[in-house]
């Protein structure tokens, strides 16, 4: 990355997810819950908390200003889930979109998948600019003529139209989980691809949508043993019998479905060795991962947890190879952030297209970057009163305690309402997606 302060803004939607509009009133429903680019980064997805799918567009370079890279556009929006009653349980299911993962396009159209606590979707999303006309046995408001009224054969003709974009589902994979779903991950095979619960894996093919099979189980025989829960799945992006998941006790595992059927004996066992003098209530609580990212190349893992992003060599599993701190002086405010459940949060970590630069949010509307490479890292915002399209955004700094410069805030009016838990990064290109609370945020770097 060309300079962190070199991050620019290049468009700036503070949309609410319903209007499409700015300032209509924020709901629990228009919360953002997800943000992913597709393969080639032309595409944006979003979920939000009431079960719907926003797909942005990037527009083509114009040919009048050919060094301005293209803008994203609201491309399709649809209604992916909605709520449902477990009769048997007298449990609620939610609507809210918990990931979305695309699928590497194979024809015009595009695929995606979309899951909730315990569905997952296809989609796929088509367009249409023509339409037939013409037709023998219907007329043109569609409705079936009588044949003895048809007195001649017509040969139907395909008329342009104005461009439709069509979201269909074309599977639907459900009743496989008892928990609620927390990742999915396509597999490099592209044939199959898992889902992942607080408790079991499962591995579907995308033309089986009534059986999966289970590869995962850690559930004891007797729940009060249980220690431990799934909390992140991925498949590794080149091989496609390894796969890793972690847990809520700071571990990774990482499993070769080479080896047997069920996966309940890992191939490596990843873990940091807890530091004695940062032992504390809250130990357990911060270590718990939120977060596990394959890199690019597959050869590291990156890991979130409370406080820190980890990045591992898949050739070394005592330890990692570098830890970051994201925010650190949040240690002194954990027993206020414990009472507001703020502890609680799953911050996501993004890779950049060359693995060399991290990504990750944080409180405040403030999201970090570090550079592998320098060891530099930055803290920025994504909020409407100081980012304007096109301006640059100035570098945050928070002061812990001490005399406060003019460019700082203090520690103790950090906004714990505004998180940054969702980020995505575009596959080639220097450009982010930041998911504050309702707003979408999308930057790049510089262009001169």
């Amino acid at each position: 990355l060309a300079g962190f302060g070199n991050l620019m803004q290049d468009v700036l939607w503070c949309f609410s997810q319903v209007k499409g509009t700015i300032d209509i009133g924020v709901t629990e429903a228009d919360i953002i819950s997800t943000v992913e680019f597709n393969h080639t980064g032309e595409l944006l997805a979003t979920g939000d908390k009431g079960g719907r799918v926003v797909i942005f567009q990037r527009e083509q370079e114009s040919k009048n200003q050919p060094h301005r890279r293209g803008e994203y556009n609201v491309y399709s929006t649809f209604q992916s889930h909605e709520p449902e009653f477990d009769y048997l349980k007298s449990l609620e299911i939610e609507e809210k979109i918990n990931k979305i993962r695309w699928l590497p396009q194979q024809n015009a159209a595009y695929f995606l998948l979309s899951t909730n606590d315990k569905t997952v979707k296809l989609w796929k999303v088509s367009e249409r600019d023509k339409r037939p006309e013409g037709y023998n046995l219907k007329d043109e408001d569609g409705r079936l003529r009588d044949p003895s009224m048809i007195t001649t054969l017509r040969v139907p003709v395909l008329r342009p139209m104005d461009l439709m974009v069509e979201a269909t589902p074309r599977r639907v994979f459900a009743n496989a989980h008892t928990y609620h779903i927390n990742s999915i991950s396509v597999n490099s095979d592209y044939e199959t691809y898992m889902s992942a619960d607080d408790l079991r894996i499962n591995l579907w093919n995308f033309e089986i949508t009534n059986q999966s099979f289970n590869i995962v189980d850690i559930k004891p025989a007797n729940m009060e043993e249980l220690t431990e829960v799934i909390t992140a799945a991925e498949f590794h992006p080149h091989h496609c019998n390894t796969f890793v998941y972690s847990s809520s006790k700071g571990t990774i595992r990482l499993c070769d479905m080479r080896a047997s059927a069920l996966c309940d004996r890992h191939a490596k066992f990843f873990e940091e060795p807890e530091d004695p003098s940062n032992r504390s209530f809250f130990s357990e609580i911060i270590s718990s991962i939120s977060d596990v990212k394959f890199s690019h190349s597959g050869r590291y893992i990156m890991t979130r947890d409370y406080l820190t992003v980890k990045v591992w060599d898949l050739n070394m599993e005592n330890r990692p190879v570098e830890t970051y701190q994201v925010h650190d002086y949040l240690r002194s405010k954990l027993c206020s952030l414990y009472e507001n459940d703020c502890i609680f949060d799953k911050f996501e970590c993004v890779w950049n297209g060359s693995d060399s630069v991290i990504m990750t949010g944080s409180y405040n509307n403030f999201f970090r970057m570090f550079d592998r490479n320098t060891k530099r890292d930055v803290t920025l915002e994504a909020s409407r009163e100081n980012s304007k399209p096109r301006a640059i955004l100035k570098p945050r700094k928070v002061c812990v305690g001490g005399k406060r410069r003019k460019d700082e805030i203090s520690v103790d009016s950090l906004d714990f309402s505004k998180k940054i838990l969702h980020t995505a990064w575009h596959p080639s290109e220097n450009i982010i997606a930041v998911a504050a609370t309702n707003n979408l945020y999308i930057f790049q770097d510089k262009v001169n």
